[in-house]
């Protein structure tokens, strides 16, 4: 790719946008350096696992007569490149699940949250890989092999939307799209070095959905900023007739300004399973640098590690859900994915109403601090990224885990919530890897929790991957 191609995909999505609507920088333009982005790099870091150019370039063209229209009103994200989680339907576009069972299967529709991105301009570039039916913390399936980090190729990208978090950090797209069960869209955020938002639930309508009246999984925006989140979120956000759980902020026409409240808290370790120092240390640090912004943060313990089996249950159910067109082809899922589906087979009625109790009980316990501290921050993972080989950490801070899901109790357990949480970049362990610290709102704070996370970032910039001005990402 040439110098200009690598100045236009280092803006942010906000000042692209601007550059096109103010004629500077065509679509086409925005839409070529992307392509070329993505030749240069993913061969090494396998972030897109289906490159839609022709698509792009057609969009493009519809964006460009747009722009020619004097008279016409131009929607704010015209040009803007965006990757796709590839367990979201794109029409036209090969959408896999990272599943041999839908290696060719190419939808004839757009869920909802593409149609409007569509609509508010973007132009969607790609899939963006993910783990099997987004089954996973480590971003590999038997279809597109392994996403590696860009921060380190060697090591893992976080999932399961880790396909889009590495991407964005190299500049292949300027926005992405993916999903948060368990931390899909904040796990790999931080492991990336990028913001990843998880909203309340019914904020980004999930249509389809094989478990539409669930509040678990959510769809939600990843970006290499606060701000660009804020962005992405506006234009995905909304009330539908086509999902049963939906909501319509009430703020979301507000720009990000500062809006930090008063009074903040830390919270160490949420899960109480341990915390590598390094993370330990960078999240405390950023979470105090917020007192330069006028806030007093203090530090409180909270122990959610009962919400452990409370998530494993629902989370079965879920994931029965979801797979269950596939029931009868479970022995063609990955050992992985199976396990999960026959778990979930194994709840019965008197455990989900018993998880449904507790979790109550969490919501209460953590809306208390809220009363008194709106925001929560705390470690968003426990561990650094990992080799890609390995599926999911065997040890935190030196101690041996209990099971291979502990290492994501941290976000799971603010899963349960029902709140919005974001994750954002906290600084760089001594081997110059992201660390992401995790701001928690109460439901519908959205606006608030993404104004903290644009505040730390001011304080604690990490910059961009080393590799981020050559092409072949090394």
């Amino acid at each position: 790719m040439n110098s200009q191609q690598l100045e236009i995909v280092s803006w942010s999505a906000a000042e692209l946008a601007a550059r096109i609507r103010a004629r500077d920088v065509s679509p086409s333009e925005a839409v070529e350096a992307a392509l070329a982005r993505i030749e240069d790099c993913n061969p090494r870091i396998n972030a897109i696992c289906t490159v839609a150019a022709d698509q792009a370039m057609a969009a493009a063209r519809a964006a460009e007569r747009l722009l020619r229209r004097e008279d016409e009103p131009l929607p704010p994200l015209l040009g803007v490149p965006v990757g796709i989680k590839d367990i979201t339907p794109t029409a036209g576009i090969r959408t896999t699940y990272g599943s041999p069972l839908c290696r060719d299967h190419v939808p004839t529709e757009d869920a909802e949250v593409v149609a409007r991105l569509k609509a508010a301009g973007a132009i969607v570039i790609g899939k963006t890989n993910t783990p099997e039916f987004a089954a996973g913390a480590n971003t590999v399936n038997p279809v597109f092999g392994a996403t590696r980090n860009p921060w380190n190729p060697a090591l893992c990208a976080g999932g399961s939307t880790g396909g889009g978090a590495a991407a964005l950090a190299t500049g292949m797209i300027a926005l992405a799209q993916g999903t948060d069960l368990g931390g899909s869209l904040r796990n790999p955020a931080a492991f990336c070095g990028v913001v990843g938002l998880r909203p309340t639930p019914g904020v980004v309508p999930s249509a389809p959905n094989p478990a539409p009246w669930d509040t678990l999984q959510v769809d939600g925006p990843m970006a290499r900023s606060a701000e660009d989140c804020w962005l992405a979120l506006r234009a995905m956000a909304g009330l539908s007739r086509h999902a049963p759980v939906t909501a319509a902020p009430q703020d979301l026409d507000a720009d990000l300004t500062p809006a930090l409240p008063r009074r903040i808290v830390y919270v160490a370790d949420i899960a109480g399973y341990g915390i590598d120092p390094e993370i330990a240390e960078q999240c405390r640090a950023a979470a105090f640098a917020l007192s330069d912004a006028g806030c007093e943060v203090e530090e409180i313990e909270l122990d959610l590690s009962a919400g452990r089996e409370v998530f494993l249950t629902l989370r079965g159910a879920v994931i029965v859900s979801q797979l269950y067109p596939y029931l009868d082809r479970l022995d063609e899922l990955g050992e992985n994915l199976r396990g999960n589906v026959r778990y979930g087979l194994g709840v019965g009625s008197a455990e989900l109403a018993a998880a449904q109790h507790r979790r109550q009980a969490l919501w209460h316990q953590v809306m208390s601090v809220l009363d008194r501290y709106p925001l929560l921050l705390t470690p968003c993972t426990p561990v650094l990224p990992f080799p890609v080989e390995r599926n999911y950490p065997d040890r935190i801070a030196g101690r041996a885990m209990r099971n291979y899901i502990d290492w994501v109790a941290p976000t799971f357990l603010l899963s349960l919530l029902g709140m919005p949480v974001a994750s954002v970049p906290a600084g760089l362990s001594r081997a110059g890897l992201p660390i992401g610290l995790q701001v928690l709102g109460a439901p519908f704070a959205e606006r608030q929790v993404l104004s903290a996370a644009a505040a730390v970032q001011a304080r604690r910039p990490i910059g961009l991957p080393p590799a981020f001005g050559h092409g072949d990402a090394a």
